[in-house]
Parts: C-alpha cells; structure tokens; sequence
C-alpha cells in the first residue's frame, strides 16, 4: 500500500504545477485538471490510512483498489509531464522566415498535443469517478484488517527464554557492557556516591540486542546489591501506561493494589516514591520513540546509589537520546559456525556438514553474523543431506511460510518496515533493483530517488538534502548499512544485509513494485504492467551472450526505470521502446563492434530525469541530449564519450553533472547545477563558474593553469554560497609547478564547507580563514604550506569535527624546517586520520581518537624523531611510513626496525608498513 502513496506523492505536486497560471489550461480542461487534484488528495489521505495497516493483513477489496490507484496515479503522471515538457519548449526565433515557420509548425503541434491532452484527462477522469466509486462502496476509510492474519504474539519475547545452547558469543560483549556500568564500583567502593548509569544497546533487528540485555540483567543480578529490578518490554505502538504499570508491579507488587485507577502522572510520581534511595537495575527493552522514553525517563530518580538503566533499540536517534550508545557487533565467523552447528542439533567441535563443501561457508557469509538469521537458514537444512544445500541456499527468503523460524525472521524485521513513513518505504524497496551484496554508491542512489519521485524538497531542504535525511534515517533505523572508508567518518556508500534484501525482495513481488531478472532465465509475468525493471547479468564474453528471450513480452513504453548491471548492450532493447522513462541507469555493460548500443533517440525519453552510464564504452552523446528539459543527473563516469554537445547546456534543470573530461564556456548556463563533479577545467571556462551559485559539490581539475588563471578560479568558486565539498586539484602532479594564490587571504569561505582539499597549489603560511570560527563543520582538510608554525598547529587543532588531515610542507634551501610539539592545546579531539611530512612530537593528550598516520619521512633523524613519541597516540591502529630510498637500503632497514620497536610497547600493537619511495 506505501507504494501507491508514493507515487501519489510524485503526482499531486505536478497537478499542483499544472495549475499554474503560465500553463494558460483551456477552460474545460482547467476544470477537470482541478476535480483530479480534489479527487486524488481525498485518495491519498485514504491510501495513509491503508498504508498504516500490513499488506496481509487488509481485506482482497482494499488491496486492489489501491492497485488501481497506484496504476491511475502513474498514467495521470505521465499525462501531466507530456504537458509539462510541451509547455516547457523554447519559443523559435521570430526574426526569420524560418523561424516564423517554426512557430507556426509549433503552435500547431501544441494544439494538437493539448487535444490530445484534453482527451486522455477525461478517459482518466471517468476513471477517476469509477475507482472513488468503489473507495465508497468498500468503505476504504474504515479500513478493516482481515482477522485471520493477526498475530497475538510478538516473537521477540522468545529471546528472553532462549534454550541456552543458542546463545554463544556473547560471554565478551556481556563483560564488557558489566564494565561500563559498574567497573570495579563493587569491589568495596560505597554505593552512596555513584551516579546513575545508562546504556543503550543498538542494533540491527535480529541481532540479539535482547538476548544480550537480558545476559547483563542476569549477571548483574548475582553480582551487585540491586535492592529493585525489572525487566520490561516496550515495543514499536506502546501503551506508556501499561510499561509504567509493568515496571511497577515488577519492582513492587505489593504496593500495587490500586495500580489500574492510575494516570500516566500518578503512576512516574509512585515509581520515583519507590525508587528513592534505592539501587535498582531496569532494562527497558525495544525501544522506538523518542517520546516514548522522555515519559519513562521521567520516572527514574539518580540518587546516587548506582543505579542501572539498560534500552534496546533499532533506532541509533532513540539509543543517543536515551544514553551512551554501545553498538552490538554481528557474531564472529567462529561462532557463527558454532550456532550453526548447535542448531543443527551437533555438539561442539563436531562437524555437521563435508568441510569440503563450501556452501556452508557461503550460507554463514549470507546469514552476516546475524544470529536470527543463522537459526532461521538452520532450521531450514535441519534433516536435509548436505546435497540438498544448494538447493535451499539459493531459494532462501521469506517462501517457506509453513517454517516457525522464517515466520517469526519475517515478522521480526516487518516491524522496522512498517515503522518507515511511505516515502522511506518506497526508498528502501527502491534497493530491490540491485545485486546481492551490492556497495550501492549513496549519492547517485539520492539522485534516483528523487528522479523516481520518492524525494521532494523540504523547509529549507534541496532535493539531495532531503534525499540524504532519507538514507541516513534508513541507516538510522538499521535497515541498511553504511560503508565508510577506513579511519574516517564520511559514508560514501551501503549495502542491504541479505535479511533485508530479501524481505524487501518479497515485498516488492507483493506490491508488483520491481521486476528483476538474473542471467537469461526464462520467466512468466504475474502482472501485465512493469514499471520498474532491473536486468542483472554475469560479465562474460560476447560470445556467451544470448538475446534475452522475456525482454520481447514485455511492453517497454510503461516502464518507468530501466537498469541494466553487467549486460550485453547488443541484448537490451532500443531507447525507441520506452515512453515513459524516468531513470535510465547502463552499469558495467558491454558490447562490441557486432552489438554496438548507441543513445540515437535519446530525445524521445521527454520524462527522464536521470541518465547514468557508468563504467560502458557508449562513445557519442547525441545533441538530441538538450531535448531532456527534467533531466536532473547525468553520469557519464567511465564512458568513453569525448566531449558533451553544446546542447547540454539547455538542461536547465541538470542539477548533478558527472564527467571526466573537459567542460566547455556553457558551463555557466547550468544555473541549477548542485554538484560538478571530477571535470577537467580550461583556463577560459573558470568565469563562468561564478554563475553556478546553487553549488553543493564541486570536484574539479585544472588544466595548463598559471597563478593568475587560478586566482580567477578560486574567485567564482567564492560565488558558491552553498558549498560543502571543494576539492580542485591538478591534472598532472608536478612538485616543480606548484602555484602561488597571492590573494588566499581575501578568500571568504562558506560558512557550510565539510572538506577541502586544494592540491597543486601552496600557501605561504595557514591562511587566516582556516579557522575554526569560519569552518565549523569542517572535517577534513587537505592543504601545502611553505611553512608549517606551531601556530598553524595549534589553529588547526581546534577544529571540533575535523577527522581527516592531510598536512605537507617541504625542505627550503636544503635546510630541514623545525620540528613541532602537539600538546593538549592543539589536541585534534576527533581527528583519526593524519597524512604528513612534517616531523611531529606528540605529548600526552594531543590527537586522543588518531587511528592511522601515514608518513613520508626523508632523513633517519626524521625517523628516530617521529618513532620518540608514537606512543603517546592512546588509539593508534595502522601506521605506514613511505621513506626516501631504494628498497632494503639500510636506511629503509633502520627506519623498519625503528617503527617496530617503536611500536611494540604500545599497549594497541599498531599494524606497521615500511614502504620506499622516490620523489
């Protein structure tokens, strides 16, 4: 049902838009277009209520009507958009014969389009009456559920009774949780002075966050005077009443008598009456809402008893709120192997399965560490010989409903689903399209979103803003997971566990949402209409590929997104078969001279607003491109496409341009261009880049530049108001070439900036507006000195967010410069990740969180100087270390065994790499 909200709300936007004065509607049509508009916002307030409700459990009638909804909402789209897109066309120049013929031919053309127009709005709107027809006669705003589907018990309550053989793995975690909540309190230290103590845990669903919570309860039980305890279960729509009344009745049941004739208020005010003076231990497990907690918190008193509070959450934003937040880590492949083998009914270190048999590794690999998971593909081999394995493994879903221990997976992870909004629904099933175990890039699935509509803009929120609050809630609330580079906080990408992957999968195959074939399989079609369609193949040669044989059943001119991974591009079908193409998306594809693949009609494909050709050898964008007027993204990494036509420059509403050759004068036309991305600039095109003032990323490199054409440069990027990504860099690195910016000082940077990273260029000394006051969210830098002071040092130490560092200076006149003390006043307090040539000495307190340093070191002084205070790095992990050699000199064997002498009394055991270099 979510999925016809969705596309309901990439439909009442654009009759909004339709209404628009400018759009000069006839009459009669301007009536009909408003009775659609009242009509379909009555449908989408009905279609909340059914969302509100699970798929299985609502009556056949209701699934179907808002079916056909979804299906009316989708034509009446791309009824709106053709108008659109001919309303929209450029006026022919009227100073000629030629371009007078132009516009008679166009008028024409735009009479009988509106015709056209006219007459499929009334087929829709007798439609339209026929479908609320039927919302009245199936009473759709009462939404009944259908009674059988209920369930009465939440199978997450099984975790607190757990047979004990299914719970491994979590001796480690449960000491570590006993000490950060009590230490060594408890070993002769009074209880008087110890303040109130919560954790939370978070998790992904399945994980066993409960079954953990409960260990702890358990053990702190036998190790501490808790003079009260409870544990209590909230869940995802709780009655804060009835949590209150069960935390009572547990600490207290004798004073319970009258509890029932209690409000909310009398109940908190009873509790802290009770808990006065007390030491209690409380679990509140499975935690939701923030809401939820603030009226719970309210009850606890800290007394200074050491006391414990312990929540169980899904939901990183309700663990923060609620305290300090420990992450439960998935099992190890050790243990995993060891539940596997417990489930399988097989004792300890005794093997269930041929060792030689790799499918079982395959299985544990699928199940992540999950332990949910583990049971549940367990419970489906359990009896079955190892030959059979495959079999299942490849099957493996939410199809084998008669299984107790699929029943209670599904249900278990439908609970996050269905606490998602709509729009978050349709975003998240949106990830079905993609392989199993894909690293799914995170801003171009943002610009899918919003091409699919998912994603609108929001109270000072662009388009990619609200699309990224969208994948960091989703992240957020564990329904998928971030992919960070190492050391570093930046997420550039995720990946949807396969738990996940394949409830959305099934979901997606329920709501008829996506259509996705693997290789060349044969399939039959459940439904007539597909609108979105994904074609997954393995990369072979040319010669192992075959026509798809499904791709001529079906209609393309409905199909909405169209993504072809690993494909034969000779197998796919002509651009001249869709109609109503929103995203376009070739990934790794290939073809050869027999089977080229060329985008000749791209200009029929008026309703697309994403095209990305990523990683395929298409050679030419035809000027037809210009004809795109909604195109918003336009990826061509990795092509080898030369050069773009003039006609791009017409996009006028292109906000995200990837390229990686050279960008023409036109640039400037692109007035609602938010990111420009990895394009080769020329010393003629820097001007008209001030004009692009809507910028959010800009990744550029400079080509046969000089100071002065560079100074031009960094003059229009200090137009874009808006940026938090500079990074401008040199096309060919030479240290010989390094310009001057003479006027760094007079730069003004956005108050917004999360990195910068200007190579190529070297500064005189740290400029004065690399400053924490000007860049407050900074967290990664990348910068040349002339002269790095201990001034700089400690300037650039106070920047709060600042994760990543990338610090070089060089040797004056063969002199080595001086060397630097980092202290606690300049003590980086989240910096992980330091990339330098400058000699350092670090003192206690300096750099607290570093994790990795990466050094280029030319003297053995040098060497011995860094190698003196590494120690005082508290979270050290990696260092690597290029020295100035040839390899195996004996320098290059001093500076190894300084580094791991070094390193060997450091209490973390850093990872060492000695590695030459040559400059």
């Amino acid at each position: 049902m979510d999925l016809a909200t969705g596309a309901m709300g990439a439909l009442l936007p654009k009759l909004l838009e339709l209404l628009k004065e400018e759009n000069k509607l006839q009459a009669g049509l301007r009536k009909d277009v408003e009775f659609l508009e009242r009509e379909m916002r009555s449908m989408d307030a009905a279609l909340r209520k059914v969302a509100r409700v699970q798929r299985d459990q609502l009556d056949d009638q209701v699934k179907i009507w808002a079916d056909d909804v979804k299906e009316l909402s989708y034509e009446m789209e791309d009824v709106v958009d053709r108008f659109l897109a001919n309303s929209s066309a450029p006026a022919p120049d009227p100073d000629s014969f030629r371009g007078f013929m132009r516009k008679v031919v166009s008028l024409f053309k735009k009479r009988k389009t509106d015709h056209h127009i006219a007459d499929v709005i009334k087929k829709i709107k007798e439609q339209v009456h026929e479908v609320a027809s039927r919302r009245d006669r199936y009473k759709i705003d009462g939404v009944g559920c259908n009674p059988a589907s209920k369930t009465n018990i939440d199978p997450r309550v099984l975790a607190l009774f757990k047979d004990k053989r299914e719970i491994i793995g979590i001796d480690e975690p449960t000491d570590e949780l006993i000490d950060k909540l009590i230490g060594n309190n408890d070993e002769g230290v009074s209880n008087t002075k110890l303040p109130l103590k919560i954790l939370s845990i978070f998790g992904f669903g399945g994980l066993g966050k409960t079954t953990l919570a409960k260990a702890v309860y358990d053990k702190l039980q036998g190790l501490t005077d808790f003079t009260h305890r409870a544990f209590v279960p909230v869940g995802q729509d709780p009655d804060v009443k009835k949590v209150l009344m069960d935390i009572l009745l547990q600490l207290d049941e004798r004073s319970c008598s009258n509890v029932r004739m209690l409000d909310e208020w009398q109940l908190i005010e009873k509790l802290r009456g009770l808990l006065n003076g007390m030491r209690y231990l409380i679990v509140v497990d499975d935690l939701w809402s923030i809401n939820s907690w603030k009226i719970i918190r309210s009850a606890w008193v800290d007394n200074h008893c050491g006391s414990v509070i312990i929540t169980t959450t899904r939901i990183l934003e309700v663990a923060e709120e609620t305290g300090h937040v420990y992450k439960h880590k998935p099992l190890s492949s050790e243990n995993s192997r060891e539940l596997f083998n417990t489930r399988l009914a097989v004792g300890k270190g005794k093997s269930s399965y041929d060792k030689s048999v790799d499918i079982s590794e395959k299985i544990l690999r699928k199940c992540g560490g999950v332990p949910l998971a583990i049971i549940t593909i367990a419970s489906l081999l359990a009896g079955k010989p190892t030959g059979h394995w495959p079999k299942v493994y490849n099957s493996i879903g939410f199809g084998y409903r008669n299984n107790i221990h699929v029943d209670n997976t599904r249900k278990i992870l439908l609970f996050s689903y269905h606490d998602l909004p709509c729009h978050l629904r349709a975003c998240l099933l949106h990830l079905s399209l993609f392989p199993e175990d894909s690293e799914i890039e995170k801003d171009a699935l943002i610009w899918k979103w919003v091409a699919e509509g998912y994603v609108h803009e929001k109270y000072e929120m662009g388009l990619y803003e609200s699309g990224e609050s969208c994948f960091n809630e989703l992240i957020n609330r564990s329904m998928i997971q971030p992919i960070q580079l190492p050391h570093q906080d930046t997420v550039y990408a995720c990946r949807v566990h396969d738990l996940v992957l394949d409830m959305i999968i099934s979901l997606s195959k329920e709501e008829k949402f996506v259509t996705v074939f693997h290789g060349n399989e044969q399939c039959t079609f459940s439904h007539n209409k597909i609108r979105k369609l994904a074609i997954i193949q393995k990369r072979v040669s040319s010669e192992q590929q075959q026509k798809i044989p499904y791709l001529a059943n079906i209609h393309m001119r409905q199909v909405r997104s169209f993504l072809a991974t690993t494909c034969h591009l000779g197998t796919l079908p002509s651009l001249s078969s869709f109609q109503a193409l929103r995203v376009l998306a070739l990934e790794g594809c290939i073809f050869t001279e027999d089977h080229p693949y060329d985008l000749v009609n791209i200009g029929r494909l008026l309703h697309l607003r994403y095209l990305g050709i990523l990683d395929t050898p298409i050679t030419d964008l035809p000027s037809e491109i210009g004809d795109l007027k909604f195109l918003q993204t336009l990826n061509l990494l990795q092509t080898h496409i030369s050069e773009l036509p003039q006609s791009v420059s017409q996009l006028v509403q292109l906000k995200c341009l990837r390229f990686e050759r050279m960008v023409s004068d036109w640039i400037g036309n692109l007035v609602s261009l938010e990111e420009l991305s990895f394009v080769i600039l020329s010393p003629s095109s820097v001007k008209e880049l001030g004009k692009l003032t809507e910028m959010r990323w800009f990744r550029a490199d400079f080509k046969e530049f000089n100071d002065e054409s560079f100074e031009v440069l960094m003059e229009s990027v200090g137009k874009m108001r808006k940026l938090q990504t500079i990074e401008i860099n040199p096309c060919s690195w030479n240290v010989g070439l390094l310009l001057q910016w003479e006027g760094c000082e007079g730069y003004v940077p956005p108050l917004g900036l999360r990195r910068l990273t200007l190579c190529g260029v070297v500064f005189p000394r740290l400029p004065a507006w690399i400053d924490a006051s000007c860049l407050p969210h900074l967290t990664e830098l990348r910068l040349r000195l002339k002269v790095v002071e201990a001034r700089g040092m400690e300037i650039l130490g106070r920047f709060s967010e600042l994760v990543t560092l990338h610090l070089s200076t060089g040797y004056h006149d063969g002199v080595e410069l001086a060397d630097l003390v980092v202290g606690a006043a300049a003590s980086f307090p989240r910096l992980r990740c330091f990339y330098t040539n400058v000699k350092l000495l670090f003192l206690r307190g300096a750099m607290p969180s570093l994790e990795y340093v990466f050094y280029w070191l030319e003297t053995l002084q040098a060497v011995h100087h860094t190698c003196g205070s590494i120690e005082s790095l508290p979270s050290l992990q990696e260092v690597t270390v290029y020295v100035k050699c040839a390899s195996y000199s004996a320098f290059y064997k001093e500076a190894e065994a300084a580094f791991m002498d070094a390193l060997h009394d450091h209490p973390n055991k850093p990872a060492s790499y000695v590695r030459t270099a040559h400059h």
